[in-house]
């Protein structure tokens, strides 16, 4: 169940590009052309999208399921972003337009994103497969090559 097709690997890599070109046009005239007022929040906000952007657009594209924790992220943050902000809003009556496109965004890639993913991949890789090492190996001295002991 570790083999993912090319047909999921091109599916993934539309993603990237979904996502690189959706949100980057939406996010990248922000960054590139901001007030110099812009809150500190918002500029936080701006640059990890457009992180997620070229992510999706230099590396994502080339290695799809390399870069499968940036379309986790993508899951993550629009989850908690809809049950945290956009559904209270909506709950409560609260709405405008500009936090009901962010909804309907949300909501687009909450839907989308894990339509995409190769769920039985995840789990082999990320959730079955053991975990890196969390302390340094302690090895013997590399031995030094014969060629520069003959000089000795």
């Amino acid at each position: 169940m570790n083999e993912v097709s090319t047909l999921r690997l091109n599916v993934l890599r539309a993603a990237y590009v979904l996502i690189a070109v959706g949100m980057g046009s939406m996010i990248w005239p922000l960054i590139l052309r901001h007030p110099s007022d812009v809150a500190r929040m918002t500029g936080v906000v701006w640059s990890m999208l457009g992180a997620i952007t070229l992510l999706s657009a230099l590396l994502g594209i080339r290695y799809p399921l390399k870069m499968l924790p940036v379309l986790l992220i993508e899951l993550a943050w629009k989850t908690i972003w809809v049950l945290s902000f956009g559904l209270p809003l909506w709950l409560a009556g609260q709405l405008d337009a500009a936090t009901a496109e962010t909804l309907r965004e949300c909501l687009f890639g909450v839907v989308l994103v894990p339509l995409v993913v190769p769920w039985g991949y995840v789990w082999a890789h990320y959730v079955r497969a053991p975990g890196d090492r969390w302390r340094g190996r302690v090895s013997a001295p590399a031995a030094l090559p014969s060629s520069s002991v003959a000089g000795v």
